[in-house]
């Protein structure tokens, strides 16, 4: 009888003790089913958010940020880490952090991250940044200072680029959009605290391949905008430690325009050993009497500008630099400008900064910009094949004999430092070969503000808006999402009128190019 009564006990005990074995093997399941869905979110995740980016991510540096950085952008290191635990929940956005993907260029008003890098003062310091010593341990590795100094001109003349008319329908082609007092705000560059002070124009029907050349024009048949002179303000010139001067060459319209120029000549300045390409010189120097823009050449614009404003400063006892940059074509330029200037501003302090400039002289004309004190950076990236002209088989032959063909009269010679850049260390930009886009302002400017050194990683926080590559290229990676050649006229310049019918505006009376545009001032207040 007590077995009878005992077994409904032992029955609920068995009963019992299958319920913690039933949770065990819900938790079994709970975890394999889990550890799946961990292992199909990290597979769905890498190939649809990572894609391209995460196959180059290991491109990118993962230099140590200062506090400032550290308040705005939130380190990938845990991306990079392979065995890191996934809590369930981590916000989607935290789970992958990639340096930019295509939500990045949607609008988020205040929480997007800036754009700009604090800017130091370099009084200091300004000379060794400017190649006193030949910019000797400020490259191998990227000063950020130099890098910073660098962009900001690179802005300078890429503004020349946004400013030209290059519409051949214009009847304004070949001329500034804005003039000098507002050239600045439009372009967004008032940001550098300098002010124009003077358009520089150059002849387009000299002897050239057909650089300048364009049709359909009535404001000017001859004469094209080369650029501008500017000065630093007073805010600016604390910050640098000088008074500077500043020459902005335009380049040329596309690369592909350097084909023509191969069988172009050298030639002689004067009766010295010394030659240049005669079709950069002729842009330079030519002029004449019946034209409204180029009574004077381009160099004798340039000179009576430079030196009325270094007379100006200088008697008010400040110290003065030129600085003088340009792109391509206009690379070449400044190099020329720079030897005159040498030679008519005794003991005045002249840095060249050119990107992706042509060779300009032969090895006479490079130890002679040596002997007068010039200094010259070079920006060059390694695709592009404009800093390889003229002679671009010839030329780099011979220059693997310097010892024997040091001295020949008519090969052509770089001068200065050399900065190189690799568009294959951006992880942004696309690998095709894009011979075009190589030698675009814009990317120059974004792989300089993501270089650190030859054997670094791309600068994952750079801050330059990656979208200005494609401006005028199809150079950035088809993930993000940019649009090819975004930078033009709304309805290409059209506009709706109050007939009803699209018409082509006529430009605002202050933008109108006149040859009283080609003055200049010089207001103490600056």
């Amino acid at each position: 009888m007590d077995k009878m009564q005992l077994s409904p006990v032992r029955h609920v005990d068995r009963q019992k003790t299958e319920r913690p074995r039933t949770k065990r093997v819900w938790k079994l399941k709970l975890s394999v089913t889990w550890q799946r869905m961990k292992k199909a979110l990290k597979s769905t995740l890498k190939h649809r958010l990572h894609l391209h980016l995460a196959s180059n991510l290991s491109k990118l540096s993962t230099l140590k940020l200062n506090h400032h950085d550290m308040a705005i952008i939130k380190p990938i290191k845990h991306v990079m880490k392979k065995k890191k635990t996934i809590r369930p929940t981590m916000p989607l956005a935290q789970l992958i952090q990639l340096p930019y993907t295509a939500a990045d260029f949607i609008d988020h008003g205040h929480a997007m991250t800036p754009t700009k890098s604090p800017i130091e003062n370099i009084s200091t310091r300004w000379r060794e940044l400017h190649g006193l010593h030949n910019w000797d341990g400020l490259i191998e590795p990227l000063h950020p200072w130099l890098r910073r100094e660098v962009v900001k001109y690179g802005e300078f003349v890429q503004g020349t680029y946004d400013a030209f008319d290059f519409d051949p329908l214009s009847e304004f082609c070949g001329s500034c959009r804005y003039n000098r007092h507002k050239l600045f705000e439009e372009l967004g560059l008032t940001k550098h605290g300098y002010k124009v002070t003077k358009y520089i124009y150059a002849m387009s029907h000299v002897d050239v391949p057909e650089w300048l050349e364009r049709t359909y024009c009535t404001w000017s048949k001859d004469s094209n905008w080369m650029g501008y002179v500017a000065v630093s303000g007073d805010a600016e010139t604390a910050r640098i430690g000088r008074r500077d001067i500043l020459v902005a060459w335009r380049g040329t319209v596309a690369p592909t325009e350097w084909y023509t120029d191969l069988k172009t000549r050298l030639q002689r300045l004067g009766k010295t050993n010394i030659k240049v390409q005669r079709g950069f010189l002729s842009i330079y120097s030519s002029k004449g009497d019946f034209s409204r823009y180029n009574k004077l050449s381009a160099s004798e614009q340039v000179k009576e500008e430079i030196q009325k404003l270094v007379s100006f400063f200088r008697d008010r006892g400040e110290e003065v630099s030129l600085t003088i940059c340009g792109h391509s074509l206009g690379g070449a330029l400044a190099l020329l400008n720079a030897y005159d200037a040498a030679t008519y501003v005794p003991h005045l302090f002249i840095n060249v900064i050119s990107f992706g400039a042509p060779r300009v002289g032969n090895i006479h004309f490079k130890e002679k910009l040596k002997e007068l004190g010039v200094k010259t950076l070079r920006v060059v990236v390694k695709q592009d094949i404009v800093p390889k002209l003229p002679g671009f088989i010839l030329n780099t032959i011979l220059n693997k004999f310097t010892a024997v063909t040091g001295r020949l009269k008519w090969i052509y010679r770089h001068v200065g430092t050399q900065l190189k850049l690799d568009v294959l260390m951006s992880p942004y930009l696309t690998r095709d070969p894009d011979y075009t886009g190589s030698h675009n302002l814009e990317t120059y400017l974004h792989l300089l503000d993501g270089y650190i050194s030859k054997t670094s990683k791309f600068r994952w926080n750079a801050r330059r808006d990656v979208a200005l590559v494609n401006k005028s290229t199809d150079m950035l990676i088809k993930e993000l999402k940019i649009p090819e050649f975004w930078y033009q006229r709304p309805f290409k310049g059209l506009v709706l009128n109050q007939y009803g019918r699209w018409v082509k505006p006529g430009r605002p009376v202050e933008h109108i190019p006149s040859p009283r545009s080609i003055g200049s001032d010089h207001d103490p207040s600056l």
